[in-house]
């Protein structure tokens, strides 16, 4: 009966032990997520999309860009990036995979065309953004 009642207790111990660190693990995961000083999160080049870490190398061989949009300016009407002049951000199309239009994913960098200063990644239609670092 001992037996018994030890693994029980043990099953029980290991379940409370798992349901805390649930609870603590994500805290600190987000904790730990670096935020530039600009105030956006960081999103790593290899975690993003695939279709996103293809149009990041067309940015930076300088195309061809599948859409004629690619390589426009964005005029950060929303007020999410950086301040800087008009004409320093240029935007890219994200492929959707499904997707009839260009869809709502895009790659907006900043500086020279196939060596910006940075990047960001948004998959919401300008919603919010995340700085992909590389």
């Amino acid at each position: 009966m001992w037996r018994k009642r030890s693994g029980q207790l043990r099953s029980l111990w290991l379940a409370g032990a798992l349901l805390v660190a649930g609870a603590i693990c994500p805290v600190l995961v987000h904790a730990r997520q670096p935020v530039v000083t600009d105030g956006l999160p960081v999103v790593a080049a290899t975690s993003l999309p695939p279709q996103a870490r293809q149009t990041l190398q067309l940015i930076h061989d300088g195309g061809p860009f599948p859409y004629s949009k690619d390589g426009s300016v964005f005029g950060n009407r929303e007020r999410l990036l950086p301040r800087q002049q008009r004409g320093y951000y240029l935007e890219y199309t994200v492929k959707t995979p499904g997707s009839r239009d260009r869809g709502a994913r895009r790659i907006v960098c900043g500086g020279q065309p196939r060596r910006p200063d940075a990047c960001y990644y948004t998959g919401d239609h300008y919603a919010s953004f995340s700085r992909i670092a590389e």
